[in-house]
């Protein structure tokens, strides 16, 4: 292999392991924007399951999120951005909680599954309910990946991998401008 190939190839693995959590397509963003009903689980903020309930999608236009948003959350959430690694707020987060979606406060992530990747993006080894969010493939960087995103709302919250910790082996890599923390 000449040396230019090899530091293309070099240039190109160092930028796709950098991405992480990076951004996914719009063709597996799903069926944004289109009013309906989902099945959630609620939690308490102490991480107790309440009840499943039936409830409206949340359809805003780009003006309502952005006044809703930080510019952060805002192109994260509703145009699967990223935010850099190791600059997001809840990063260091360890209080007992639960981790709701920024933008609909549907609870994502118990505080309890939370670990520490090194990976520079909040993780998670599980999903508080399998119901409350929604796999997705993203082919984006020619890579296969799968994107996760709210139920309720369409946000994007980061993407899934299989190099996690037990008992699941899964690493939810999940943008901290997407999330809220609630203290239990």
């Amino acid at each position: 292999m000449s040396r230019r190939g090899f530091l293309s190839i070099s240039t190109l693995t160092l930028a796709a392991l950098a991405i992480g959590c990076a951004r996914k397509s719009e063709a597996a963003a799903g069926p944004a924007g289109k009013p309906g009903k989902v099945s959630l689980v609620e939690f308490s903020n102490d991480g107790k399951r309440l009840r499943t309930v039936q409830v409206d999608k949340l359809v805003k236009n780009d003006a309502q999120w952005q006044k809703q948003l930080s510019p952060l959350a805002f192109e994260v959430t509703r145009h699967a951005g990223t935010e850099r690694a190791f600059t997001g707020p809840l990063l260091n987060e360890h209080r007992k909680g639960v981790f709701r979606c920024i933008c609909c406060d549907t609870a994502l992530y118990d505080s309890a599954t939370k670990f520490e990747s090194g990976t520079g993006w909040p993780s998670f080894w599980q999903p508080i309910a399998k119901q409350n969010v929604v796999e997705s493939s993203d082919t984006m960087f020619g890579m296969t990946r799968t994107a996760i995103s709210c139920p309720r709302c369409d946000a994007h919250l980061g993407h899934v991998f299989d190099d996690g910790p037990r008992p699941t082996g899964l690493r939810y890599c999940m943008n901290s401008v997407a999330l809220r923390f609630a203290a239990a």
